[in-house]
């Protein structure tokens, strides 16, 4: 059994997941060239050669990065659904944006990986699965005629457009992150009035 930073200890099985977590920490701090395998050795109290039982080189670490920062991403979504009282697509696209202003770093790992069009198994699957409730969500939203009667697909596609550009104006500069609260709610609004269902436009 070895340690952690702080005394806290850690069985040898669950070093993968605390390698991660403090690459993680790292691509927060500076972005993904900041992701060292000895720093995050250092950081997690190891030998310098300790992560490559587990990640034979860098690529391997930061494709688990990657994989760690998808389904965290993912979750935010979904759990800002669950807990949304009206409109839950509407709140699906205000945590997409958050998130890439919270984590800069992140949504650009996750922006080349996943939205770059060559996905890793890993993430292929969880693509898929996440977009699959995706179209779930807008197809329940139908039903009980919060958005229009339209291909679902093509709305998911649409309102992922809108999400992801937006995201990319303010993590680029191009528009004023001090007013990302406020900018948000006005542009899924105004989205919002071309796939809203009857029910919600009275």
């Amino acid at each position: 059994m070895n340690s952690r930073p702080g005394g806290r200890p850690y069985h040898h099985g669950s070093l993968p997941e605390t390698l991660v977590t403090h690459a993680v920490a790292l691509l927060d701090e500076a972005g993904a060239e900041a992701v060292a395998v000895r720093e995050v050795a250092r950081r997690a109290g190891v030998a310098p050669s300790a992560p490559f039982r587990h990640f034979p080189d860098r690529a391997a670490l930061l494709a688990a990065v990657t994989e760690a920062v998808a389904v965290d991403f993912s979750e935010r979504q979904l759990a800002a659904v669950t807990s949304a009282g009206a409109l839950p697509f509407k709140a699906l696209g205000t945590a997409f944006v958050d998130y890439a202003l919270a984590h800069p770093h992140r949504f650009a790992l996750v922006r080349g990986a996943v939205f770059g069009g060559a996905r890793t198994p890993a993430l292929e699957a969880g693509h898929r699965d996440f977009t699959g409730r995706v179209t779930e969500l807008i197809v329940a939203a139908q039903e009980r005629g919060e958005l229009r009667r339209d291909d679902p697909e093509l709305i998911r596609v649409a309102a992922q457009a809108l999400v992801y550009g937006l995201s990319q104006m303010f993590v680029d500069g191009y528009l004023d992150a001090s007013r990302a609260e406020a900018l948000i709610d006005r542009v899924l609004d105004l989205f919002g009035l071309g796939v809203l269902g009857e029910a919600c436009r009275e």
